[in-house]
């Protein structure tokens, strides 16, 4: 299957007096799963926002298999986001959010699931904070964008949840790059077969993980 690469440079964030993100470059590939570390209010949140066209900052320079694609409505076609905050609307039923979000022919196939068969006949506003998450995760993957960009996604997720989720990351891998962030870093460094940290506005290449403690990101003991 043809690779594809997303290419991030010249973005530049300040929040008032400020500098968010300074010098930063990313690159994904289809096949990649890059995880994203920092501390909290390195610009992690911030940076998967500007990519997904929903942050606005000068001179952005984004590619597509070296095409430069800046326009919001484009980017969200080749780009999936999904943010901290739950973007399904409470009114709806499980199944009209699958059936809004989720082509016909694929539809008996993703309910083929324990915990999606679990939740059909609620409505989302009855859903838990993890079983809202696993509906929204899966959504996500299932959708036709080349790169998926997920921002806290273990967030409210069990154990075994998690398990899945990433064996849906490593499944949709032959068709998507994946960028993921999470406060629980652990499952970032589990699941990510490239690391990338972000420190005082710069993105680092991470080649070797002792490098997150030679880089003041974590502790011996953490490590």
């Amino acid at each position: 299957m043809k690779s594809h690469t997303l290419e991030i440079s010249g973005i530049q964030k300040r929040f008032g007096e400020k500098t968010i993100l300074s010098d930063v470059f990313l690159k994904c590939e289809t096949s990649e799963i890059i995880g994203l570390l920092g501390r909290n209010g390195s610009g992690k949140s911030t940076l998967l926002k500007i990519i997904a066209g929903l942050e606005s900052v000068p001179d952005r320079c984004i590619r597509i298999n070296s095409v430069s694609l800046n326009t919001k409505n484009v980017l969200m076609n080749e780009v999936s986001y999904l943010d901290q905050d739950r973007f399904i609307p409470n009114h709806l039923s499980v199944r009209k959010a699958i059936s809004l979000s989720i082509d016909k022919v694929e539809r008996a196939n993703f309910c083929n699931d324990e915990f999606i068969e679990k939740i059909l006949k609620k409505k989302i506003k009855h859903l838990s904070s993890g079983e809202l998450r696993y509906l929204e995760i899966k959504m996500v993957l299932n959708n036709s964008s080349l790169f998926v960009l997920l921002d806290e996604p273990y967030n409210g997720l069990s154990p075994l949840m998690i398990e899945i989720i990433n064996e849906m990351l490593r499944a949709s891998l032959n068709k998507k790059g994946i960028i993921i962030t999470d406060h629980n870093y652990q499952n970032v460094i589990k699941i990510a077969n490239r690391l990338v940290l972000i420190k005082d506005g710069k993105t680092h290449q991470i080649k070797e993980r002792k490098e997150l403690i030679e880089k003041g990101y974590l502790s011996n003991l953490a490590f």
